[in-house]
């Protein structure tokens, strides 16, 4: 399972909540990865103008607010893709097969409108909803940043 965009989620509030911009080093140790592939996210994050990062200081900072980010675009960012792409179907079906014959027509259409619901939903969600969920559920009194 592929864990680059709750990465780059938990990488975003931490630059959005920090009070000076985080090092990749230091973000690397709340996501419990290291800092080379943090580099990765944050490189992509960049390209997609969701973060920047100024020569002579160490770490990153939001080029936009919270609630200005959606999902979608930081799925779209780290993913390096134009769309949501989840599932995929097996190539070798058996053409002597009635299921094998017809397997990939069915599932196309399905997995294609499944797809398309799950980019609704992240085009609908923020950053900053993200941000307020996790405040939300953090007891009064605990770090927020571990």
């Amino acid at each position: 399972m592929d864990t680059k965009f709750s990465s780059a989620i938990h990488t975003l509030i931490l630059i959005s909540e920090a009070e000076v911009p985080m090092s990749s080093e230091q973000i690397a140790g709340s996501v419990g990865t290291n800092a080379s592939y943090i580099r990765k996210l944050t490189t992509r994050l960049s390209k997609a103008e969701i973060i920047e990062g100024r020569r002579g200081v160490s770490g990153f900072t939001l080029k936009k607010k919270p609630s200005e980010i959606t999902l979608l675009d930081i799925y779209k960012a780290v993913m390096e893709v134009n769309e949501i792409h989840i599932f995929d179907i097996h190539q070798n079906s058996n053409d002597m097969c009635v299921v094998g014959q017809n397997i990939k027509p069915v599932l196309s259409g399905m997995f294609k409108e499944m797809e398309e619901q799950v980019e609704m939903q992240l085009k609908a969600m923020t950053l900053e909803n993200c941000m307020d969920i996790m405040k939300n559920n953090i007891k009064p009194g605990k770090n927020r940043r571990k």
